[in-house]
């Protein structure tokens, strides 16, 4: 079949791929099976998904919408019609949220002692203590906006919860009926935290304790009513690199327009009046296709501060500490280890903490002349910032190229990236028109015998704080070729020159599609000939057109192909005649899994790749990503037993995409052994450490793990 015959019905939309990947999000808060506060964690990531989402990707259909140029999604739907489809799914979506809350999370939660009341359920002594609490935490910071033809609509902040209030107010003879708006102050805890003796958590939403006291703020008025209500609005940057000549000062002012950003949602507690919700809707200039009336909590978020704390254990997850990567225990001269091999290490099951020392070390070590690291997010984790500065301190040449574009963290990221280059860090913002999404660090070091480049590569951020969530994979290694890649990346990123093709690594957006492209091909011909041919694909996204099509022809030709993907895919499978050898599946469970890693069979000589990119047009044509290949063969073969094998062997948190684009989950065949990846991850790093034992007894949710050492 050839590229021309593949039909829009062979792909699914990308938006609502995502919508069905935050619905798996939603179903982890909905099984009874997981820990409760896990669960409300669940949720609430949930609802931060459906934000951003708004943000950015509902923003940007709703200016196809308006623009002249708009085209056709992958699965033929014009911008309209992909919004209505949105629209849909949402409500659902929507629906299913406020169930969960109402009817799962805050009746579970209740009866372990989180209890959320209202005010007329207070006894006197909580009423007392919430009205003090009002006039001198609360009262102070409030500021009433009303509206009328003197004030307008005010410009409310993207995501900040408000009331809206009904009232009527004599004017003259005249009693005269007005709309205001009073903004719930970010500042405050949005849940008060009522004061108890016996440890009981009982709160009351701060929304309702304003809207109790509202009166306070309008005297000599009559209140009507009240509602809380939030709008989201267009969060991208829009940033035109060609014609600016300080990207730095241009970021930091496309943020302050982000805050003031057109609206695309308006989201209203039930109850409040349809003409309160039509005015909101007219002074936002939104429809009602954009309005959502919600039975729970408007910024759920917020109840991720229940998690906070040392409280009810018995509610998470079992605690684990991973460990250090076996070859690095005991070893403190971290690169002696590395020239005696190269060293994997999958996080968050084996530490981050070796990364952290690997640029410590480097900092401090004499022998070391130089430092090169790309930063996307670190969460400005000051032992990672603190290395790059002490490192300067200590007269090395120390460069970071750092990313201000990384979404959502570019203040962050702005902050820090003074603060290296006040110390004398040389800091650089990349290549214009890219961001810079490559993870890679290199150290040039004077060894006894020889200048020596080590290298650092990673499919995740240098962020100590996510590596402990994010499921994703590094290699330490001074492999010369990596070395000399790793140089002429970093020259391409600092320096004015034209890329040339890396010895080992595949370079995005020059050569990492085009070579993808031809290893997948390569696959199709080995199949042919009748060699072993087979693809096995981890990533978080698929969406990009000219893969998906390669990977459908592969299927025809016969080849396996298995891919894990998190988030979004706008593949088809089991369409017969284009894609009955290709399967997908998503897993979604306690870690995030994060990780890009591309098997190629290649008759029988494996091929594996690990990569910053997803195979999406953004990855592959917009940003400076890589993908290396795993040269070590004790190192690919671990790779291939035990990061492919386990995921594709899980039946308990694995969900297989159906060829009418929904998720089926995964269960174990009757008398077969449930296989959880996350969990058995977790027994391979207690291995060897001295808690193994421990974590296999009769009640442990961490079995032993026994891999074959080619599991496909």
């Amino acid at each position: 079949m050839s590229t021309s015959t593949f039909k829009p019905q062979h792909f699914i939309n990308r938006e609502l791929s995502w919508l069905e990947f935050n619905q798996r999000v939603l179903d982890e808060a909905l099984n009874p099976d997981n820990p409760l506060l896990e669960r409300l964690k669940f949720f609430c990531i949930t609802s931060s998904n459906l934000d951003e989402f708004f943000e950015v990707r509902v923003a940007g259909i709703k200016q196809q919408m308006e623009s002249e140029a708009a085209t056709r999604s992958v699965d033929g739907r014009t911008p309209t019609e992909t919004f209505r489809a949105i629209t849909q799914r949402v409500r659902r979506m929507v629906s299913a949220l406020d169930d969960c809350w109402q009817n799962r999370l805050r009746p579970a939660l209740q009866k372990r002692g989180f209890r959320f009341l209202r005010l007329s359920e207070l006894d006197e002594h909580d009423r007392a203590w919430i009205e003090k609490y009002f006039y001198s935490e609360v009262l102070p910071v409030l500021t009433p906006l009303a509206l009328d033809p003197a004030h307008p609509f005010p410009q409310l902040l993207n995501r900040s919860l408000n009331l809206v209030v009904r009232l009527k107010a004599q004017t003259g003879r005249k009693t005269v009926e007005r709309l205001a708006v009073v903004q719930v102050p970010r500042v405050l805890p949005r849940l008060v935290r009522l004061p108890r003796a016996d440890g009981r958590m009982d709160h009351v939403f701060l929304g309702q304790l304003i809207g109790h006291y509202i009166g306070e703020l309008f005297p000599g008025t009559n209140i009507v009513g009240w509602w809380c209500f939030r709008v989201t609005r267009n969060s991208e940057l829009y940033i035109d690199e060609e014609e600016v000549a300080n990207l730095l000062a241009a970021v930091e002012k496309e943020l302050q327009r982000r805050r003031r950003g057109d609206a695309v949602r308006l989201e209203v507690e039930r109850g409040c009046p349809p003409e309160v919700r039509t005015d909101l809707l007219q002074r936002l200039r939104l429809t009602e296709d954009d309005l959502y009336v919600l039975d729970g909590p408007l910024n759920p978020v917020r109840l991720m501060t229940l998690c906070d704390g040392d409280h009810s254990p018995e509610l998470r997850y079992a605690p684990f500490i991973a460990p250090i990567a076996a070859p690095l225990r005991h070893k403190p001269d971290l690169f002696a280890a590395i020239r005696q091999r190269d060293i994997l290490l999958h996080h968050p099951y084996e530490s981050f903490e070796s990364v952290v020392q690997f640029l410590q070390q480097a900092a401090a070590d004499p022998e070391v002349l130089a430092i090169k690291q790309t930063l996307y997010r670190t969460g400005g984790d000051p032992r990672i910032i603190g290395a790059l500065v002490d490192a300067v301190k200590n007269g090395k040449q120390v460069t970071a190229v750092v990313e201000l574009r990384a979404r959502f963290d570019e203040q962050s990221n702005i902050q820090w990236a003074r603060q290296m280059e006040e110390a004398g860090v040389h800091v650089v913002y990349g290549l214009v028109g890219y961001k810079i999404h490559a993870k890679a660090t290199l150290v040039v070091r004077r060894d006894k015998d020889q200048i020596r480049r080590y290298v650092h590569l990673a499919t995740g951020n240098y962020n100590p704080a996510t590596a402990r969530i994010y499921n994703d994979v590094g290699l330490f290694t001074c492999h010369p070729g990596f070395g000399e890649d790793a140089t002429n990346l970093f020259n391409l990123l600092t320096g004015i020159c034209q890329f040339r093709p890396l010895r080992q690594w595949l370079v995005a957006p020059f050569d990492l599609h085009t070579r993808l492209l031809a290893l997948i091909e390569r696959e199709v011909e080995d199949a042919r000939h009748g060699f072993p041919a087979r693809i096995i694909a981890k990533m978080n996204s698929l969406v990009d057109r000219e893969i998906i099509e390669a990977l459908y022809r592969a299927s025809q030709a016969g080849v396996k192909v298995d891919l894990i993907v998190r988030g979004i895919c706008c593949l088809r499978p089991g369409v017969k005649g284009v894609s009955e050898n290709i399967t997908v599946r998503s897993i979604v469970d306690r870690f995030l899994e994060h990780s890009r890693i591309y098997y190629f069979e290649n008759a029988a000589q494996p091929e594996v790749y690990l990569s910053s990119a997803d195979w999406m047009p953004r990855n592959l044509y917009r940003r400076i990503e890589t993908a290396f290949p795993i040269l070590d063969g004790n190192v690919r073969e671990r790779i291939i037993s035990e990061l492919l094998a386990l995921p594709l062997a899980d039946n308990c948190r694995a969900r297989m995409l159906q060829s009418d684009g929904s998720y089926l989950a995964s269960r174990p065949a009757p008398k077969a052994r449930a296989r959880r990846s996350q969990f058995e991850f977790i027994a391979l790093a207690n291995e060897g450490t001295g808690r193994g034992s421990k974590s296999r007894t009769a009640r442990s949710p961490y079995p032993e793990v026994k891999l074959a050492r080619r599991p496909f």
